[in-house]
């Protein structure tokens, strides 16, 4: 009995552990090498995880095993790879010997409530982003401070109103959408000059480039659902955010905007 228990906790330790990596963008490779490596340095021989980008299936049992499967749903989730690292340097930590089971549980308990970025870091990291962005795309001082305002004004839009109360698409549309306005806007006071430099700025900051990037991995790697997936969702984002741009762009010039882009 006592056998069966410690089975268990190892298991579910493997699948929290999977379960992090997977939520916070980690490739499906890494998420299936961390859940092999803390079940065979515990001894369970016979685990095996199938992971895909939303899911992990996890089983265990042979002639001296105790049979165990577990289906855990994961939501695709924005990326925080400061967990991922945490995880996976704590499973080689373990299979080196490291930790004990229990302490194993305790250090990954205390990974997952590893806070986050504060919201004004975001912010501002958003803020310079577009700034930035703006200068690579060829904009001049005044449109780098219309996109670095503007970025700002989109972080605080995601972070408080679009993703919390919005699906994916709705929010990046409506994002898309808010973007323009603003660029335009600027133009047409004359507080920006160059309105391309600013879209390509703005609209680039809600571009997921780590999912996008982890799909190709994952396809590299013969996960080809997954991959698939991964780079789907990348696209619904893309296409969300033209969309509104194009919609308020038409919007504007059939109003009389006359925007050129």
């Amino acid at each position: 009995m006592e056998q069966t228990r410690r089975e268990r906790e190892i298991l579910l330790l493997a699948m929290n552990a999977g379960r992090i990596l997977l939520e916070n963008g980690a490739e499906i490779f890494r998420v299936e090498e961390t859940i092999d490596r803390i079940c065979r340095h515990f001894g369970l021989k016979s685990a095996n995880a199938f992971v895909l980008s939303n899911g992990i299936f996890l089983t265990c049992g042979n002639e001296t095993e105790t049979q165990f499967a577990r289906v855990q749903v994961i939501p695709v989730n924005a990326a925080n790879l400061s967990r991922v690292a945490e995880v996976n340097q704590l499973s080689r930590r373990i299979e080196s010997g490291a930790y004990t089971l229990e302490e194993a549980e305790a250090e990954l308990t205390r990974i997952e409530h590893m806070p986050g970025f504060s919201r004004r870091i975001q912010t501002t990291a958003s803020a310079i982003s577009g700034a930035c962005f703006c200068f690579m795309f060829g904009g001049g001082i005044r449109d780098m401070l219309c996109a670095m305002v503007i970025g700002a004004l989109l972080q605080v839009y995601l972070m408080l109103l679009g993703k919390p109360r919005f699906s994916k698409i709705v929010c990046h549309l409506l994002g898309g959408a808010g973007v323009t306005l603003l660029c335009l806007l600027c133009c047409q006071t004359g507080l920006g000059i160059s309105l391309p430099a600013m879209l390509m700025a703005d609209i680039i900051l809600m571009v997921p480039g780590i999912a996008f990037t982890n799909g190709i991995r994952d396809i590299a790697d013969g996960d080809y659902i997954a991959g698939s997936v991964r780079i789907l969702d990348a696209i619904l984002v893309f296409f969300s955010a033209a969309l509104g741009m194009g919609v308020l762009i038409a919007l504007w010039n059939y109003l009389g905007g006359g925007v050129r882009l």
